[in-house]
């Protein structure tokens, strides 16, 4: 038995750290509201997993009632297909004749959706399809507001869907978009116009595309930013939302949604230099900063708190005399997109206790 799977049973202050733990009661009541919320609006649920990258965490929430998986890149694609999920969207464009190479190979034993949103690129894939005898599900991005890939809505939209259309090795499904630009406004009234609007912009293009004849079944937008909105916009049939099963720092302060906070990662106290610094085992290399600062819990009121390669320190508003050297301390994740794919393994815990332990198998799938 390895030293990771004699891990089951151990409380998670038992594990050697640093340790990445998710709550999975916690997680789980983030994965219900999301499935209700999207029943409840009669939408689709295609969690990204671009922030968990574990197939297992991605099939609870298929058996949870999501349809499918979103993948950022087509490595990650991959990994989910290997687990037996195979209506994957990756929502990006796939280029080069590596990857589609790898693309047309994944047809074989997967339904996967790709994003088009320029004429040469469409060519490219239906000319590897064809030659493979395969056939591939498409998608336009629309840029509603991101200001990233993605055609402008509306006629440039039913002009690439007319392309597409030329190709028989290309299946025509419908169109995607990222109200990004929704995710940080408050009050939340005017955030609700404002995914309203972007949204607006997607649903009118699939509108049109029908008029033209194009038999548009997927109108996929949305994330935990701009949750529970995203679902509420008519013609939508699919979100995406998937970062909202850890509830992040960042996600809960900057994006302004209260999922339960459901990650976080354990260190060890390592040195206490004065009655004020804590210094722990934990860094840069474990928790990212990039987009929130992690939090360490159970603390008095923190001063000051810095990351460096291997180590954070911790500088407390007040003398204390705890915690000790080698006493656990347990962070919440700053953002998990960016604090998961540093870690080989994630830790699930119900009452304290480890009773599953993950291998982030999509860690390092960057192409």
């Amino acid at each position: 038995m390895s030293a990771v799977e004699a891990a089951i049973g151990l409380t998670k202050a038992a594990l050697d750290t640093p340790a990445l733990i998710v709550d999975r009661e916690a997680m789980g009541v983030n994965i219900a509201r999301l499935v209700q919320t999207c029943r409840a609006n009669g939408v689709n649920w295609r969690p990204h997993v671009k922030g968990q990258k574990t197939p297992e965490i991605a099939l609870e929430e298929i058996a949870a009632g999501a349809i499918g998986v979103t993948c950022a890149k087509l490595g990650e694609a991959e990994v989910m297909a290997e687990a037996g999920i195979h209506d994957l969207l990756i929502a990006n464009q796939i280029v080069g004749s590596a990857k589609i190479a790898r693309l047309i190979e994944l047809c074989g034993h997967a339904d996967p959706i790709v994003a088009i949103d320029d004429l040469a690129n469409a060519a490219e894939l239906a000319a590897a399809a064809t030659a493979r005898d395969r056939r591939l599900r498409v998608v336009i991005e629309v840029d509603i507001g991101m200001r990233r890939a993605g055609v402008m809505p509306g006629a440039p939209v039913v002009a690439l869907a007319n392309a597409i259309a030329a190709h028989p090795a290309l299946a025509f499904v419908g169109v995607m978009g990222w109200e990004s630009h929704a995710t940080t406004i408050v009050p939340a009234a005017a955030k609700r116009d404002a995914v309203a609007a972007a949204i607006g912009l997607l649903t009118g293009s699939a509108d049109i595309c029908r008029d033209a004849g194009h038999n548009v079944t997927m109108v996929s937008c949305g994330g935990t930013g701009t949750f529970p909105y995203c679902a509420e916009q008519p013609g939508v049939t699919e979100i995406q939302a998937g970062g909202g099963i850890f509830g992040d720092v960042h996600y809960r302060t900057h994006h302004h949604v209260d999922f339960v906070p459901a990650l976080t990662l354990m260190a060890t106290v390592t040195s206490r230099p004065t009655p004020t610094r804590i210094i722990v085992d934990a860094g840069r290399k474990a928790l990212s900063s990039d987009a929130a600062m992690p939090r360490p819990l159970g603390l008095g009121p923190v001063a000051d708190l810095r990351l460096s390669a291997e180590h954070a320190t911790i500088e407390l508003a007040a003398a204390a005399d705890r915690p000790r050297i080698g006493d656990r301390l347990e962070f919440a994740v700053g953002y998990s997109d960016t604090t998961v794919h540093l870690h080989d393994e994630m830790f699930g815990v119900r009452n304290g206790r480890v009773d599953a332990v993950w291998t982030i198998a999509g860690r390092g799938r960057l192409r």
